[in-house]
């Protein structure tokens, strides 16, 4: 059997994606003929894929993000944004997702008169729908935009939904410019109100936008985070020496919510190869490995697992590693996330390897 099947079959756990970044094509182009939205760049499925993945790979985060301007226009609506979370669950449960936590920003969906609770009621709704008989467990994690002044609006309402399906809180949008510390407040409410928080972090800015996340802000995760590598210095000999904030990300276990294609699309990385995703695999950080935007990167949780294992020659083992990882750093329940890395993650992992070994 291929280790591409083999990846496709094993079980995956998600911790960063972007709901207004992940859905169908075909949606898209259905939602905006019912709602009549008319700017879409093409009206054939497969063009308008093509054209939402060559508008990603303009190596710059804030051409990147552009192109979330046509997804947005046709998530206004309460049908359509229930519809899109509906798919989105499904899609993950058919790449055999087990786990996932799915962010989105209400306030960027309710220029049709939808209020906050509405939005995220919609969603809630559609990973209800859309993972019910499946495996995958799914929640949301809500954002606010950085450049915004919403943040303590958005915190409160992801505490107000808590008990509903909402997991955590996170600020995202443009980085460099607006630092988590403008959001304090926010921050401190979700810290205060024993509450999760992760923070966009150290992808597109370096090493000040992570010491304020973790030591200001009490990030519990970092949305990205590989430049975290900027304090990390590998000798012409390869020894490796840690700058103290490496140390203490390290040391302290805080999960990196890496995006590899997504990363490449932004001009991050080169390539996977060239990747920070590697060094900070090889000196142990809880590294997770993750989608970003399916849609505008073209990718999927199997296609990030096959694109490390070609880049680096990661096996089964590895992938158990990283799914291991993200479900232990989840924003769920501790009991929830030892049932789901004893029950599906581990026996499936377990079989999958012994298939390889027996060559079946």
């Amino acid at each position: 059997m291929s280790t591409a099947d083999l990846i496709r079959r094993a079980p995956k756990a998600l911790l960063h994606d972007h709901l207004d970044g992940g859905l169908r094509p075909s949606t898209v182009m259905e939602l905006a003929s019912e709602y009549g939205y008319l700017d879409l760049p093409s009206t054939d499925a497969d063009d308008l894929r093509t054209w939402f993945n060559r508008g990603a790979k303009r190596n710059d985060l804030v051409l990147y993000l552009e192109t979330f301007a046509h997804t947005g226009a046709v998530m206004q609506h309460r049908d359509a944004i229930e519809r899109v979370a509906f798919e989105c669950a499904q899609d993950l449960a058919a790449d055999e997702v087990v786990y996932a936590e799915v962010r989105f920003a209400p306030e960027l969906h309710t220029e049709a008169g939808l209020t906050l609770d509405e939005v995220v009621l919609a969603v809630l709704a559609g990973f209800e729908r859309g993972s019910a008989g499946t495996d995958l467990t799914i929640y949301a994690i809500l954002d606010a935009m950085r450049q915004a002044a919403r943040s303590r609006e958005i915190a409160e309402l992801a505490i107000r939904h808590r008990d509903a399906g909402v997991v955590g809180f996170d600020i995202a949008g443009p980085e460099a410019g607006f630092p988590p510390t403008r959001h304090l407040d926010a921050f401190q409410l979700v810290m205060r109100e024993n509450f999760h928080a992760t923070i966009h972090a150290g992808e597109a800015f370096g090493l000040p936008s992570i010491w304020e996340a973790v030591q200001f802000c009490g990030a519990e995760r970092l949305g990205h985070g590989v430049r975290l590598v900027d304090d990390i210095e590998v000798g012409p000999d390869g020894d490796v020496t840690l700058g103290q904030l490496a140390h203490y990300i390290r040391d302290r276990r805080i999960p990196l919510e890496v995006c590899p294609t997504s990363n490449v699309n932004t001009g991050i990385a080169p390539s996977v190869a060239e990747h920070p995703i590697g060094l900070l695999r090889r000196l142990r950080f809880r590294v997770t490995l993750n989608t970003d935007n399916r849609l505008m990167s073209d990718t999927s949780m199997s296609g990030e697992m096959l694109a490390v294992h070609e880049a680096f020659g990661w096996d089964l083992a590895d992938m158990q590693w990283l799914t291991v990882n993200a479900v232990k750093s989840a924003f769920a329940s501790f009991p929830e996330r030892i049932k789901i890395i004893d029950g599906l993650v581990k026996p499936r992992y377990a079989m999958l390897m012994a298939e390889q070994q027996l060559g079946v």
